[in-house]
């Protein structure tokens, strides 16, 4: 007799209010994880108020993907072995796409006009709270958020 295939995971749906906030200070809306049948990635959506600057950060485990949906802003990014103040930070739009490597610094901020948001994908899932860890002063200057 042939087995019952298994049940379709269900779709993840953006909510209107942040679910979380992110160690860097950014609003975090869960897309999809586990409980949607993920099991190598995570997908959310982030959004940095018009005109603030994050906390700099660095991932013990995961990579993460970006796409920028909306606003503009700048994105700060370090290899562990370089001197924070020697890499420039790099401009970003809607369409952009840029990796966070496991282990590199990185900050971004939020152009004047309006907030920054964009699709982040990390691999593996996230796995909790510690993931994030504070990293030195990165190079777009003090945290806002």
């Amino acid at each position: 007799m042939p087995q019952p295939p298994p049940p379709i995971p269900p779709s993840g749906r953006r909510r209107n209010a942040p679910d979380a906030t992110a160690p860097d200070g950014s609003e975090i809306r869960f897309l999809v994880d586990a409980a949607y049948g993920a099991s190598r990635a995570s997908a959310v959506e982030v959004t940095l108020p018009a005109g603030q600057v994050s906390r700099p950060v660095r991932h013990r485990t995961v990579e993460e993907v970006w796409y920028i949906l909306e606003g503009a802003g700048q994105v700060w990014r370090c290899p562990p072995d370089a001197a924070p103040e020697s890499v420039p930070p790099m401009d970003v739009a809607p369409g952009d796409a840029l990796t966070i490597p496991t282990g590199w610094p990185f900050q971004f901020a939020a152009a004047p006009d309006a907030p920054l948001r964009f699709l982040c994908v990390t691999m593996p899932p996230w796995p909790g709270e510690d993931e994030a860890q504070p990293a030195n002063p990165g190079g777009l200057g003090p945290a806002t958020v």
